[in-house]
């Protein structure tokens, strides 16, 4: 699989794989099942990157049943879903892609040997290669003897251990993804026409991805008897809408290279590990476990600062950007999706292809892409959730004033959360940002509150009677106890509101994670839920991720340390906090104009802090790749998350 340049997921050596979030469990539960990615199956002592040596399958095999764990066919895994028949304790789906022909020779043998089952995923564009012909295996002319005949693709079926799976017709390569030419996955990847200037329409997309698997499934049929029950997808990029259609055309079963173990009730999602370089037994150990510890290290990057309307100095920051990011080695970059040019924190243009803005730039994209690839980072979308001015939206915003759209001018300008239109219309805005790019997560940013004063919208109001509190602030001030119930139900309608916009973007974008800023002052306080709608433990709850703004600055503390001290202390009481909380502290002091960088050292010490006390995740914004702040040499040891014990 030596491909176009791919993204860490799916194409990572194994110590990378290890890195990436899987469960706390040192096995699989009841139900739930491991499974393992192999590819070439090599000679012995032949340098190799995506494959392993027949005799370290050997090991690998020899040491799984030593274990304990005992190798499952598609069919168990079938069985256990419905009900038939419980799977082992410790069960084992070993899967083998790209149909080599050493899987005939080498590793059918083995599984023979140990009655192993297997699935073996085609690629039918390459397997209807005419004998002495070529095709195309990542830009270099592959003979079609590399690949297993159709002969003996029926001779291993025959055999009961193998079952074939699609692993495409011809999705396993990359297409033009956006205006600068990058090449991504072509099952995901909305195709960018260069002569037209346009992109693939959601018909022209679906066509093509269905008339993909449809011929595959035909092809598999017509030389093997029997039309595939799984699909294997090619770099294991898929989202909701391609696991649709291969469930149509009789695919039920998906398998991805997400980490982690799979769930028998969920067959359209079993996450595979991914072997490569010959791992050895003692990493393979490792791998199984599933108890790799997570630490993430965050950085919080403007993309107004990558923008400019010169195309060579944009191609400069952007350099500037991943040479930063690489060299400061953290695990996550939260990257701005909308444009801010003028600091008010409301988006009244993106940086992606959508039906409602202005598009600045389409270059969320872009540099989404060339972190993920070049800098080796996940990304996650930073996009606000109520702070968009679009149209005429004077129905729209939300209001203090009961019949009136008057707003807090302290506060970002907002659309009311319970207005019908507002769902749908930013749901439409977060949907097309997951069909026109590659990222890994949402943040969802700070303007997801309301104050003890909003809303007033008369949606709102609406809203409220229908709940059966007062239809007017001023009298719901006045009780406590119904104070009380528009708090929880105007948290609940955030909440509620930034997970159906998750699901908008993971109809497109398949994994997707989920993180969210927090303002500290409702960790120290949490009465202060009245007064912002939010609380630590509901957003524990709904989210992958609480990004807390640790900002003592900010907050007029008036002893950093000391903060940050209550702070952790507040969180670590709370169930989950550590282990599902990022401390986002900040890198510039806004309290002066202009505003002044924090010291590096200051900056380091107080992560070090942090991290003294046992936080798990943390990082910092803004991120200055500019001018190079907060100073990498000094910040670089703290912000690393490759060196051991986060990720090697």
């Amino acid at each position: 699989m030596r491909l176009i340049p791919l993204t860490r997921r799916g194409l990572l050596s194994l110590p990378a794989a290890l890195a990436l979030p899987r469960g706390t469990a040192a096995q699989p539960g009841p139900g739930r099942f491991a499974s393992i990615a192999y590819h070439e199956i090599g000679e012995d002592g032949r340098d190799r990157h995506y494959s392993i040596s027949e005799s370290m399958l050997v090991q690998h095999l020899s040491f799984l049943r030593q274990d304990g764990w005992r190798f499952v066919s598609l069919d168990d895994v079938f069985a256990a879903r419905d009900g038939r028949r419980p799977l082992p304790a410790k069960a084992m789906l070993l899967s083998f892609d790209d149909g080599y022909n050493d899987y005939y020779t080498r590793a059918m043998p083995v599984l023979t040997a140990f009655r192993a089952p297997a699935i073996f995923a085609l690629v039918t564009s390459w397997m209807e290669t005419p004998a002495g012909g070529t095709f195309d295996y990542g830009g270099q002319p592959t003979p079609r003897s590399a690949l297993i005949s159709w002969a003996q693709a029926r001779e291993m079926q025959a055999g009961g251990l193998c079952e074939f799976a699609s692993h495409s017709h011809d999705l396993h390569h990359g297409v033009r993804a956006n205006p600068q030419g990058n090449v991504q996955p072509a099952a995901v990847t909305r195709i960018y026409d260069e002569r037209t200037g346009r992109y693939e329409t959601d018909a022209e997309w679906t066509r093509r991805i269905e008339g993909d698997l449809a011929r595959s499934s035909a092809i598999l049929a017509r030389h093997l008897g029997r039309r595939p029950r799984s699909i294997v997808w090619p770099y294991g990029r898929h989202n909701l809408e391609t696991v649709a259609i291969a469930r149509r055309l009789g695919m039920p079963a998906t398998l991805t290279l997400e980490p982690g173990p799979a769930d028998a009730s969920r067959p359209d999602r079993i996450n595979r590990l991914l072997t490569m370089s010959d791992p050895r037994v003692p990493d393979l150990a490792r791998l199984v476990r599933f108890d790799e510890p997570v630490r993430e290290r965050v950085l919080h990057v403007d993309l107004d600062h990558v923008y400019d309307a010169d195309p060579a100095q944009q191609a400069r920051n952007l350099d500037a950007l991943i040479s930063r990011v690489f060299r400061l080695g953290p695990s996550h970059v939260y990257l701005q999706a909308y444009a801010d040019p003028d600091g008010d924190g409301v988006a009244e243009a993106v940086y992606f292809p959508n039906r409602h803005l202005p598009v600045r730039a389409d270059l969320f994209n872009r540099v989404a892409w060339q972190l993920m690839t070049r800098a080796e980072v996940q990304v996650f979308a930073w996009m606000p959730v109520l702070a968009f001015k679009v149209g005429e939206e004077r129905d729209l915003v939300l209001s203090t004033r009961h019949g009136a759209p008057a707003r807090d001018a302290e506060h970002y300008w907002r659309l009311s959360p319970f207005a019908p239109r507002t769902r749908s219309l930013v749901g439409d805005i977060y949907e097309d940002l997951a069909k026109h790019a590659a990222f890994d997560g949402l943040l969802f940013h700070d303007d997801a509150f309301l104050t003890d004063h909003e809303d007033a919208n008369p949606a709102a109001l609406a809203t409220y009677r229908a709940a059966g509190l007062p239809g007017d602030v001023a009298a719901i001030r006045a009780d406590p106890a119904a104070m009380a119930r528009w708090t929880a139900l105007k948290s609940r309608a955030l909440t509620d509101l930034t997970l159906h916009l998750a699901d908008r973007a993971r109809r497109w974008r398949t994994p997707l994670k989920t993180a969210r800023n927090l303002y500290a002052r409702t960790v120290l306080e949490p009465r202060s839920e009245e007064w912002f709608a939010q609380s630590l433990p509901g957003f524990l709850a709904a989210y992958d991720r609480t990004a807390v703004m640790a900002m003592p600055y900010m907050e007029q503390a008036p002893d950093a340390d000391a903060f940050f001290r209550e702070l952790f202390a507040r969180v670590a009481a709370t169930p989950g906090g550590i282990e599902k909380t990022v401390f986002e502290l900040q890198a510039v002091d806004w309290r002066h104009q202009p505003a002044r960088p924090i010291p590096a050292t200051r900056l380091r010490s107080q992560l070090r802090l942090l991290q003294r006390l046992g936080a798990h995740h943390m990082g910092w914004y803004p991120d200055d790749f500019i001018q190079g702040l907060p100073d990498a040499d000094t910040v670089r040891d703290v912000i690393n998350a490759r060196s051991f014990p986060f990720r090697r």
